[in-house]
């Protein structure tokens, strides 16, 4: 039996965090608590669990000022445990023959880690800083009965090692994952909504980032912002007048090629624009094609949007060999993306498009494009398929040239009923 792993906190939002899990992972912003909660965790863990180690990771530490040491040792003062604890140099004592040791990644080898195999608890700090081959080393290492590995990071890219393996495709099992930000601290000090305001209105660019938890924007001059992003998101959708799915195809689907955008979007009764789901995806072309499918069942579309410059006639072509009742609108680009992409950065401004939910891939790429074209990595497959369903789902503010090439049979009561 391994020892129980408690989790004490005044606030909340750290329910779930009372379950044991193999990993416990929160990322987010400026001011939310995720430091504070762990060091608290850490001392009450130590405190009732006899012989109970720790080791609080970071990537690199130059010395243990740069360490959580000195948090740790004001929850000890808190938690009302000195009397427990000895605090010494390089490491802190705990009952019946414990320790807390703080350690840096880049310092271990594989053999020198071995050395952490009995440990309860690893901490890593300022997660996202963590190389892939060090989250390789953390893992295994970690392997005493009931033990756990805590994570707490600010994202700065999907690209992240950590970002990817706790919010990628396949997250670990046994994992509690979370986002916090400031508005979810119950202990959230004045001083810091100071700084968060004259963030807010002066660094909207590096707003998201700093407070929110969102991806480090990716270039200067962005028509997307992440603070936009956020003040228009909504929890769930009104009802929906017309839904599309928007399709973006990559030029191959060779290992290492990019993926095919493929992106649910909706008019509400309301007359707002709702990003509904993203559903990218890599793969041959049967394979996105029954993703896009799958998307417009899932969603109840009304057609699947796609543009005939590059590789339209293969997406309707496609979409008609599986499903010849699904509508196919064809859009002829005649400007470049950046140009597209204005009119519909102009209503996300306007607050007339909203994300149900968050989308982080998709917004990365977003906030890296500018008037001048796309700056972030690779294609911006959903970037263009967004931009396609709110071309087709707003009118009124472009300029192509669109072709039904496609309809559902004409029966009584159906679509021309």
């Amino acid at each position: 039996m391994g020892r129980e792993i408690r989790v004490g906190s005044a606030s909340p939002v750290f329910a779930d965090y009372l379950k044991p899990s193999r990993y416990k992972a929160l990322y987010g912003g400026r001011g939310s608590g995720k430091s504070h909660f762990f060091a608290e965790a850490l001392v009450a863990n130590a405190g009732s669990n006899t012989g109970f180690r720790a080791v609080c990771v970071r990537e690199v530490q130059k010395s243990l000022k740069e360490s959580a040491k000195r948090l740790i040792e004001d929850k000890i003062e808190a938690l009302g445990y000195e009397s427990q604890f000895s605090v010494q140099n390089d490491a802190i004592k705990t009952p019946g023959g414990g320790s807390i040791v703080f350690a840096g990644m880049q310092d271990h080898t594989a053999e020198s880690i071995k050395s952490l195999e009995g440990f309860n608890v690893a901490w890593v700090e300022e997660a996202q800083t963590l190389s892939s081959k060090s989250l390789e080393l953390l893992r295994p290492t970690i392997r005493a009965p009931g033990s756990e590995l805590w994570f707490g990071w600010n994202p700065r890219s999907a690209s992240d090692p950590v970002d990817a393996f706790f919010r990628g495709e396949t997250p670990p099992e046994n994992a509690i994952i979370r986002r916090i930000n400031y508005d979810q601290n119950v202990f959230f000090p004045a001083e810091l909504e100071g700084e968060r305001k004259h963030d807010e209105l002066h660094k909207h660019d590096r707003y998201g980032h700093i407070w929110l938890g969102a991806y480090e924007p990716q270039a200067v001059g962005a028509i997307w912002d992440r603070l936009t992003i956020h003040n228009t998101r909504r929890d769930k959708a009104p009802v929906m007048g017309r839904i599309l799915v928007g399709v973006d195809p990559a030029g191959s689907s060779a290992p290492g090629a990019d993926e095919h955008g493929i992106i649910v979007g909706g008019l509400g009764e309301d007359g707002e624009g709702y990003v509904l789901d993203d559903m990218s995806t890599k793969g041959s072309p049967r394979q996105w094609g029954e993703r896009v499918c799958a998307a417009h069942d899932l969603h109840s579309a009304d057609a699947v949007v796609c543009e005939t410059n590059y590789g339209g006639e293969m997406v309707a072509n496609t979409i008609q060999s599986m499903r010849p009742d699904i509508r196919v609108i064809e859009v002829h680009a005649t400007r470049g993306k950046h140009v597209r992409a204005e009119p519909i950065a102009a209503l996300y401004s306007l607050g007339r498009i909203h994300h149900v939910g968050t989308f982080s891939k998709l917004e990365t790429q977003l906030c890296g494009m500018t008037a001048a074209g796309y700056e972030g990595d690779g294609s911006p497959d959903r970037l263009d398929a967004m931009v396609w369903v709110m071309t087709e789902l707003f009118p009124a503010i472009t300029r192509t040239k669109t072709r039904i090439v496609s309809l559902p049979p004409m029966v009584a009561g159906g679509w021309m009923g």
